[in-house]
């Protein structure tokens, strides 16, 4: 049903995480990024107020493990959950329950951690992994890399549709944010949607930041 990535930068301390899923709108529900704190994927019958519940634990300042633990401890349907979990120290933890569903994987390194079930084979999150901490630049190219290589290694066991990409800086909001929620090539589109914002994006922090300096892209009325 989903493959995904969680990633920090260790150059930049940016937090982020790259998704695919047959599902519709996945990066809507699964991926949680709060700058300066971490990145939670909540995947797999998603119960989407895990992934703030985890990130309130690591800004709390426990590390990766034991926020995960704290959060799933006990509760209700837990073994239906997988997440996915990266620290401010780089630190990652997983949770894969019982009942995940299918093939499933998960496979983790310094500063990534990846994982996905109904896969066509549980080395995708590896090749995942390998594709991050394999690569160099900004963290959104290296999470877009990561899950190109997710799909090259077979992705999900069916087709996907909906694809996201999300990555936190020093902001309360993220400053990258974008998603396929319905195509038949979601990755490529997502590919070619951040091929266009990536060199974009610092201007949009300047915007925020102190418009009177901010660049014009030439749309009607920007000049």
């Amino acid at each position: 049903m989903t493959f995904s990535i969680v990633a920090r930068c260790a150059r930049t301390g940016q937090f982020g995480m790259a998704i695919s899923s047959s599902s519709p709108a996945v990066a809507a529900r699964c991926a949680h990024v709060r700058a300066g704190v971490g990145a939670v994927a909540s995947q797999n019958i998603t119960d989407p107020s895990l992934g703030p519940l985890v990130l309130d634990q690591l800004e709390a300042g426990l590390p990766a493990t034991e926020a995960l633990q704290a959060v799933t401890t006990g509760r209700a349907h837990i073994d239906y959950r997988q997440l996915l979990v990266v620290d401010r120290e780089g630190r990652t933890a997983i949770h894969s329950g019982s009942q995940v569903l299918g093939v499933w994987g998960e496979a983790r390194s310094t500063d990534c951690a990846a994982g996905g079930n109904l896969l066509a084979g549980e080395l995708v999150p590896m090749a995942m992994v390998e594709a991050f901490t394999g690569s160099k630049g900004h963290l959104g190219e290296r999470l877009m890399l990561a899950l190109e290589a997710g799909l090259k290694a077979g992705g999900e066991a069916g087709p996907v549709h909906s694809a996201g990409l999300k990555v936190a800086d020093r902001l309360s909001w993220p400053l990258v944010d974008l998603r396929i929620d319905w195509a038949e090539d979601p990755i490529g589109m997502l590919r070619a949607a951040w091929d266009v914002y990536a060199p974009q994006m610092g201007a949009y922090v300047q915007r925020a930041e102190d418009p009177t300096q901010a660049p014009s892209y030439g749309v009607p009325g920007d000049e």
